[in-house]
């Protein structure tokens, strides 16, 4: 497939970062620890479901002790509405554990680090990174960043990893800590599964909206 030259992917990112400016993290949390338990949950959830039971849940939880010292069952009551809750409360049990032992409590700040813990992974792990501690080191790349940038013509893969090398090639780096959260909501409000091409700040630049108009 073809894709844009980096001059256009500019003004792809100039044009969506004037479209939805201040975009951030779509989950809500207030610490490291919330951070990380909420995109522990996230997965296969919408983001809705998932900031409407975390705010009982941080009251009771608000440490990685208090996580890693829970009872199961207990615990299990309060994310019970979210997609494989069993599964995601054994993962922050057991994350928790490893941070209250191995890191005095404190969420890593090294991606290696946070990849070892359970139900993190790269995505997640550059997401902790960003909205944590404001360390950029990569774009996360989610369902939106890949079904977005192949319909734009940012990038060329459904491979998670080789669209983030792509992005990050193309797009300057002080884009990188919103980029993602920016083309999420661009595809919840215009180029989702029926995309509004006509209302498109991009519908002179986007290529998949170029391939129809050729047609």
């Amino acid at each position: 497939m073809e894709v844009l030259d980096k001059k256009k992917v500019s003004l792809v990112v100039e044009k969506l970062e004037k479209s939805y400016p201040n975009m951030g993290y779509y989950l809500n949390f207030k610490t490291p620890i919330d951070l990380l338990v909420a995109a522990i949950l996230s997965p296969q959830t919408r983001d809705v479901t998932v900031n409407k039971v975390t705010p009982d849940l941080f009251k009771k939880y608000k440490t990685a002790k208090d996580y890693a010292t829970a009872n199961p069952d207990e615990l299990f009551q309060y994310i019970k509405s979210i997609a494989f809750a069993k599964t995601k409360m054994n993962n922050i049990i057991e994350s928790c554990k490893l941070i209250d032992k191995q890191y005095k409590g404190k969420v890593p700040d090294k991606k290696d680090e946070l990849m070892k813990l359970p139900g993190i992974g790269e995505k997640t792990a550059v997401t902790i990174l960003i909205n944590a501690y404001g360390i950029v080191e990569g774009i996360p790349v989610d369902t939106w960043v890949i079904k977005l940038s192949n319909r734009i013509g940012l990038a060329d893969s459904t491979n998670p990893n080789k669209i983030e090398k792509e992005l990050e090639q193309e797009i300057d780096k002080k884009y990188w800590h919103n980029f993602a959260y920016i083309l999420k909501e661009h595809g919840k409000e215009i180029c989702g599964k029926v995309p509004f091409c006509s209302k498109c700040v991009l519908n002179e630049i986007c290529l998949k909206n170029n391939v129809e108009k050729s047609k």
